[in-house]
């Protein structure tokens, strides 16, 4: 009998899942075809395929994917070669407290798939659960004098270390890192700047002060340990990024991600470090 399996199946979605595929045919080969629905109904697919070992077994932590959206030993990789199925649809997820992402995972018989068109049912399928926050996360909506934003503290009474999370050109509010920092034992401000409620939509000159009461607002938290917070950016916010870390006593370490064709690019290994000396 045909199985697939994945452990675990539900889990935040930074966290690795083993999936395996047991009971076919020695040497068979086969396809794994993962798909996606954002919150906004749009679909994400990836696929990728396999032969089967002597034992009719398919372990994607050890097997080599022959063809598909990658090739090579990528026990991941179902999941981050997902592609929108309408071009230039970025997946964000926006709802992080209340429910995750769902992705299901099918096997086919390669045989059966002609022009990338499936002929037949699958083999065997699962839906597996991907978290963006963890259990006794809390979540707290932010609109204390001029800041915008979401406060995410971890469970349990502190204290923990306290992080900026600043995204760019997007502007509104983006928590789905704020909630996984969160989950990983810091005190998460996920903070907005522009085009977010009465924010200005696109302003024409950054207020540093901004920013600088959203690190006094983070330390002066009773859950926020020590004298300074740390900022984590991307894109548009790297600049603000580091000229709070420049500039700013609270900011002691930054960790920034320019996208490809930015003004600003870190290397992986400066990539989180402390500012100063």
């Amino acid at each position: 009998m045909i199985q697939l399996t994945a452990t675990p199946v539900s889990a935040l979605v930074d966290e690795p899942v083993h999936i395996r595929a047991t009971g076919l045919i020695p040497f068979q080969m086969v396809s794994f075809q993962a798909s996606l629905e954002d919150e906004n109904g749009d679909m994400f697919y990836s696929q990728a395929h396999y032969r089967a070992n002597e034992f009719g077994e398919v372990d994607l932590n050890h097997a080599s994917s022959l063809g598909g959206d990658y090739m090579g030993v990528h026990p991941m990789g179902l999941f981050w070669s997902l592609k929108p199925e309408k071009l230039l649809t970025r997946l964000l997820k926006r709802d992080v407290m209340n429910r995750p992402f769902q992705v299901q995972v099918k096997l086919y018989d390669l045989e059966l798939i002609v022009n990338n068109k499936v002929a037949s049912a699958p083999k065997a399928s699962l839906t597996l659960e991907r978290w963006y926050v963890a259990p006794g996360v809390t979540r707290i909506k932010v609109r204390e004098g001029r800041l915008r934003g979401a406060l995410f503290l971890p469970p349990g009474e502190g204290l923990f270390p306290g992080v900026i999370d600043l995204f760019g050109g997007l502007g509104g509010l983006l928590e789905f890192r704020a909630s996984l920092l969160a989950s990983r034992g810091f005190a998460s401000l996920a903070l907005a700047y522009h085009n977010y409620e009465d924010l200005p939509r696109k302003p024409e000159v950054t207020d540093l002060e901004y920013f600088e009461e959203a690190a006094n607002f983070l330390l002066r938290h009773p859950k926020v340990f020590g004298s300074g917070v740390g900022v984590v950016s991307v894109c548009q916010g790297v600049q603000i990024g580091l000229s709070m870390a420049i500039y700013l006593k609270q900011v002691t370490a930054t960790a920034q991600t320019a996208k490809a064709g930015g003004n600003i690019s870190v290397s992986k290994e400066e990539a989180w470090k402390p500012v100063g000396p």
